[in-house]
């Protein structure tokens, strides 16, 4: 049984190092990422930064804690969080409340960086933009207000 060789050429996407193309050419089948894969790693990379409170706006973190306390509903990472995915690309846009005392610009440059990295690393998709509105400002009293406390014993 004789062999021949034959050359093919490598028609492979150029990638940024340590990361490799979706859907090559060559490649046996076509990679899909949903867009709630998305955006699960992109809130628990903004979470990750210190001076994050919290994701979402007044009225979609009372919606989470409401059903975070559902059982059986699970705990809502997606919050505050919303993405557009291409085959190739993903734009994030964030709703951030941030700690008091923490420099604003500063918080939402990590979690710019920290974001497209671990977007990047884990999908595969470049990430074209990440939007950071911030919406509030967590301050350290607003963790005890549950409960008014009596000026009297």
């Amino acid at each position: 049984m004789a062999q021949t060789s034959t050359s093919n050429t490598d028609t492979t996407a150029v990638t940024k190092p340590g990361t490799s193309a979706l859907n090559e050419e060559g490649s046996a089948g076509k990679t899909t990422i949903s867009s709630s894969v998305v955006q699960k790693v992109a809130g628990i990379a903004a979470r990750e930064v210190s001076g994050v409170h919290a994701l979402g706006g007044g009225v979609s973190r009372a919606f989470g804690a409401i059903r975070e306390r559902i059982p059986g509903s699970g705990t809502v990472t997606t919050s505050g969080v919303s993405v557009e995915v291409g085959e190739k690309q993903a734009a994030v846009d964030l709703d951030l409340v941030v700690e008091y005392g923490a420099r604003i610009v500063d918080v939402a440059r990590a979690v710019r960086r920290n974001v497209i990295t671990t977007v990047e690393q884990i999908t595969g998709l470049d990430v074209i933009e990440v939007n950071i509105s911030v919406n509030d400002i967590h301050l350290p009293e607003e963790d005890g207000e549950e409960e008014p406390s009596s000026r009297v014993e």
